[in-house]
């Protein structure tokens, strides 16, 4: 928790913004192919089906919702050690970091994500981005709805925030207005979906890779 207001607080995304989480997800069907032929079908339906219900993904949840139908299998009890063991560091975009301590002239970098309780902090932290933004780590089921929780823990006069879902920019611009620049990482599936662009209001600033952050100067907003 900050106890000293910053001007400017830069908010960080996680998945397709700082790492790639459609690679993570691309190694686990592969990795879940072992298992047999349905067994990465099965896998992936228990998971969209849990992510409807939740709200978010929540891989270990899905893995001991398929364990309750494979109980006899022993080697499910290896994908849990697939998943905690990951190398999440070599799953960063390139320039990750670079965008991290790029922007520390001119405020403090934060991470603000959706995600389980166990899961996505460990993914964090194995990345590298933990250290990066001095453990200063937020994750809630729906990030966009507490804004206030952002205020009260990292309070600023304006924030940044940076993400691959246009989604998730427009509900916080529409609640923080003039306090909030958006930027807009193009990257990752959810940056492609079919006119994506046409549904939501434009961000502040479109990117075409999270690299691409150091090229540009957020001093105005500091002064």
């Amino acid at each position: 928790m900050s106890t000293v207001p910053a001007k400017v607080t830069f908010l960080f995304d996680i998945d397709n913004t700082l790492l790639d989480n459609d690679k993570v997800t691309k190694d686990l069907h592969k990795y879940l192919g072992h298992f047999g032929p349905d067994a990465c079908k099965r896998y992936f339906e228990l998971f969209e089906a849990l992510r409807n219900e939740l709200g978010y993904a929540d891989y270990l949840g899905t893995l001991q919702r398929y364990r309750l139908e494979k109980e006899h299998d022993a080697r499910l009890l290896r994908m849990s050690s697939f998943l905690v063991d990951y190398p999440f560091a070599n799953r960063l975009f390139p320039g990750s970091l670079d965008a991290i301590e790029h922007v520390q002239q001119w405020g403090r970098p934060v991470v603000l994500s959706d995600g389980d309780a166990v899961f996505q902090p460990r993914k964090i932290e194995r990345s590298g981005i933990f250290e990066a933004v001095s453990r200063s780590v937020m994750i809630f089921v729906h990030k966009e709805r507490e804004l206030d929780q952002v205020e009260r823990i990292h309070p600023s006069k304006h924030y940044v925030m940076i993400d691959d879902k246009l989604r998730i920019l427009a509900a916080m611009k529409a609640i923080w207005k003039d306090r909030l620049t958006t930027v807009f990482v193009k990257q990752g599936h959810y940056a492609f979906e079919p006119g994506i662009e046409d549904k939501y209001p434009a961000a502040d600033l479109t990117i075409e890779r999270i690299g691409a952050l150091v090229d540009h100067d957020f001093s105005h907003l500091s002064a």
